[in-house]
């Protein structure tokens, strides 16, 4: 039985790493069908200059190649953007646990309609990094998110 939360704290772990760089709050981990901890990562485009780096898609690539992605879970403290959800349709990620849907709800639908499951834990502690972020940061945020605020 995967414990879906300790999944979850190794992500929220990366977003807090994320936030101390001065970057934004996403953190995210894949994991094997086994339940071993493949890849873990943050969203690093502020630190990077590079808008591709979210944290599903960093996570992903630190997990290196697998010969198959069937069985695998991504962990995410935030809801995955059409970008990630793409990623991880794209490469049949299984199962996606996500901390909080309720400050960006992302590409959950879709992905439900594609059958991968999503097990969304509604997490207080990351809707609360997510939104003392989006406070203090709006034009990062939006930037993020792909809104223009001019």
């Amino acid at each position: 039985m995967m414990d879906f939360r300790k999944m979850l704290e190794i992500a929220v772990k990366e977003a807090k790493e994320g936030l101390s760089e001065g970057g934004i709050p996403i953190g995210a981990a894949l994991f094997g069908e086994d339940g071993k901890l493949l890849g873990r990562g943050h969203n690093r485009r502020i630190q990077d200059g590079d808008p591709s780096i979210h944290g599903e898609t960093d996570a992903f690539r630190k997990a290196g190649r697998q010969k198959s992605y069937r069985g695998t879970t991504m962990a995410t403290t935030l809801a995955p953007c059409w970008y990630c959800s793409g990623l991880i349709r794209q490469f049949g990620i299984t199962r996606v646990v996500v901390g909080e849907s309720e400050t960006f709800e992302g590409g959950i639908e879709w992905l439900l309609e594609c059958g991968v499951e999503v097990i969304d834990l509604n997490s207080g502690e990351c809707k609360s990094m997510m939104n003392e972020f989006i406070a203090r940061r709006p034009d990062i945020w939006f930037e993020d998110i792909g809104v223009v605020t001019e």
